[in-house]
Parts: C-alpha cells; sequence; structure tokens
C-alpha cells in the first residue's frame, strides 16, 4: 500500500504523511507505539486541509507503518 501524500513532517522521530488528524499524532506522540509513522494516503476530503463546504466529508483511514513496509488501520473517519 501506499502512504504517499502531499505533505511529509517528522514528529518526536516519528513520520508524518499527508493529511493526518492532530488527534491522532497527539495519540502517537502518548502511545509511542513500535512504528515508522502513521500517515493518511492521498488527500480525503473532510481531513485537516481539506475540507470543502461544497463537498461531503469522504471516509478515510489513518495507518501505522513499519521498516517492514507493514501497515494497520490506526483511526478512522467517517
Amino acid at each position: 500500500m501506499s502512504l504517499y501524500s502531499c505533505h511529509t513532517a517528522v514528529v518526536d522521530g516519528y513520520i508524518i504523511e499527508g493529511h493526518v488528524p492532530a488527534a491522532e499524532i497527539s495519540r502517537l506522540l502518548e502511545e509511542k507505539p513500535d512504528v515508522l509513522g502513521i500517515g493518511v494516503p492521498g488527500m480525503p476530503v473532510g481531513s485537516p486541509g481539506m475540507e470543502d463546504p461544497n463537498q461531503a466529508p469522504e471516509a478515510y483511514d489513518v495507518f501505522t507503518f513499519n521498516d517492514a513496509g507493514e501497515t494497520a488501520v490506526y483511526a478512522s473517519y467517517p
């Protein structure tokens, strides 16, 4: 699965890729799971920075990823 998106940041050693909600970044920093980072693939409508009053929000997932390329759903947004 490609988690590539338009923005990349490194926060406290974790890679944050895409339009990840701040609540999930805070959760990541609190829980400190053994992953490389979290990401939201693409640019789903309704994700942070992608709000559009003329479009209904899309459902999307926030994924964790590790150095083996494995991913898992970390959070889901309706």
